[in-house]
């Protein structure tokens, strides 16, 4: 891991198996986001529609939460030990941001 990660300017470094875990799971994503398009082309039932948008939105929670804890675990701890204490309220925005 970088000494800086996770803001615009930042970089978070992550170990190559990791990165292609998380990668492959947004292409899935993705996939799913294409279904709902293809859905909605094809006139699906409302209900079907929403079930499936329902599921992408897990999927991208569930990556959310991947994402979050890696970025306390590392970054966040990091910083608190080099006494860099504006990384708690980047936390509590982002948190703020995933909680809507």
């Amino acid at each position: 891991m970088e000494n800086s990660c996770c803001g615009l300017s930042k970089t978070t470094t992550r170990d190559p198996e990791e990165k292609k875990k998380l990668l492959n799971r947004l292409k899935r994503i993705e996939g799913q986001v294409r279904g709902l398009q293809a859905m909605l082309q094809r006139d699906a039932y409302c209900y079907d529609i929403l079930t499936q948008s329902s599921a992408v939105n897990a999927a991208v929670n569930a990556f959310n939460k991947e994402i979050l804890a890696h970025h306390i675990e590392g970054c966040v701890a990091r910083d608190i030990r080099e006494g860099k204490d504006e990384v708690i309220e980047e936390l509590v925005t982002i948190l703020q941001k995933l909680m809507k």
